[in-house]
Formats: C-alpha cells, structure tokens, sequence
C-alpha cells in the first residue's frame, strides 16, 4: 500500500450551511466511489474554500458523514481576482494500492472547468 493524493472540486450553489454540506458530501462521496476507497483507508483530507463560503466549514460535512476518526482541516484559498466563485477543493490523503495514473481526481459541476484535462 502507498499513500496517494485525491484531488477533487465542486462549488456551492449559495453561500449556506446546506448548500455547502450539500456540495461537500456530493463530492466526498464521488471521490471515495470513483476511487474505490474505503473509510478505513482514508488517512487525513484537507478542505479549502473560496472567500465567499463562510457559512459553515467542509469538515462539518465530513463529520456528518460519520468520519469522525479522521483528521479534517479546514483553510481559505487566497483571493484571486476572476477566479471561480464558492469553489469547495479537497486534498484527501489514503492509504491504498492505486497508482498515481490509476486515481480518479473528482470535479463536479462547474468546478469541472478548474481541470479540463481530466474530463
């Protein structure tokens, strides 16, 4: 087993605790089903937001989920001029047997335009 990198996207509809949970567990979900990942195997995930989403932190979605053993942190992206709007990023860290080719980083919605050469 190796640790690898999950990266993964999507943007709230509004700045909300629900849309924000909403979005947060919509991609979380989509990272572990793509890459076939199991709760156990998931070491740590690192959330960032885009200076419009303060209504509620990404983890709290996570919690929500039941990952209540797994070390989450939350941070603000820096605040680029024309940059996509309430954009909700992830980094999550498993322990597994994918190779680095063989993941599947997850971008939903409109955060697709963030990695077009993934899709």
């Amino acid at each position: 087993m190796a640790v690898r990198g999950i990266r993964g996207a999507v943007t709230a509809v509004t700045n909300s605790k629900d849309d924000i949970k909403h979005a947060t567990q919509t991609l979380l979900r989509g990272m572990v089903t793509a890459n076939k990942i199991e709760d156990q195997q998931i070491i740590s995930v690192f959330f960032t937001v885009t200076t419009d989403l303060n209504a509620d932190f990404p983890a709290a979605a996570a919690r929500a989920m039941g990952w209540t053993d797994i070390p989450l942190l939350d941070a603000q992206e820096m605040e680029v001029p024309g940059a996509m709007a309430r954009v909700i990023r992830v980094l999550m860290h498993v322990d597994c047997e994918l190779t680095r080719g063989e993941i599947a980083h997850v971008y939903i919605g409109a955060a697709e335009a963030l990695r077009p050469d993934l899709h």
